[in-house]
């Protein structure tokens, strides 16, 4: 079987001034399409890794599922944190772009649908390693990333230059106290360590910049090398 879904058809901010004299907040978004990176990446390798897993390896299974888990709890708090931090105070700073507002809601729905469906699939599949749960299991997968991709691009084209204009550098910085708050320590040190996978020498800067002095060396020497041995575990 295909291994592939089909195709589809931190610096500080700043404050500009407008010709009209009003100071308007500036806030860098750059952390989000680092994140979003992460997604694309996950949702993709995925379908790979389920999909290569032999019928009747419930071992192997077991290990794709825990880290799907992962990626799951990842991108429910990444969203829940837009639903309850960024899209209120978006809809009562906007008029003519509320619509792009209403539309990532509603994306939301989608991609939360996905996951509900992948939320059987997985354990089903996790239960037996068999072919036909498998099959059902990339359908899912390829669905969920499909949806997932759409709502990215999207976010990044139309919600993320309205959200540096309106949002606050508080209000932005709430997004990933959301995420830590709500995230098991060593789960968020694997997901931080996703974040930083593919992330270029600056981008890497402005991620580490983020964090408490404490925090940056408990990443160097725990998180670093255990989410390397996550990464070995779960590619192979």
């Amino acid at each position: 079987m295909p291994s592939k879904c089909p195709p589809n058809t931190q610096e500080q901010p700043e404050h500009i001034t407008t010709d009209e004299g009003q100071e308007q907040m500036s806030v860098d978004t750059q952390d989000m399409e680092i994140i979003h990176r992460v997604l694309r990446r996950e949702s993709r390798l995925l379908v790979e890794l389920v999909t290569a897993v032999a019928p009747g390896d419930t071992a192997r299974a077991k290990v794709i599922a825990g880290h799907f888990r992962v990626y799951r709890l990842g991108l429910h708090n990444h969203h829940e944190g837009e639903d309850e931090l960024l899209w209120p105070p978006l809809l009562s700073r906007v008029d003519l772009e509320a619509d792009i507002v209403l539309r990532m809601q509603a994306q939301h729905e989608r991609v939360a649908a996905t996951l509900s469906r992948l939320d059987a699939a997985v354990p089903a599949w996790e239960a037996t390693a068999g072919a036909d749960e498998r099959d059902t299991l990339v359908a899912a997968l390829c669905e969920h990333r499909a949806v997932l991709l759409e709502h990215l691009d999207d976010e990044e084209a139309t919600l993320l230059p309205l959200a540096a204009e309106h949002i606050t550098e508080q209000e932005w910085a709430s997004l990933g106290d959301h995420l830590v708050a709500n995230t098991p320590k060593l789960t968020l040190l694997t997901l931080f360590g996703a974040v930083l996978e593919d992330a270029n020498p600056a981008e890497r800067a402005i991620v580490l910049s983020g964090l408490p002095a404490p925090v940056r060396v408990i990443w160097h020497v725990i998180g670093r090398p255990r989410y390397a041995r996550h990464i070995r575990r779960v590619r192979g």
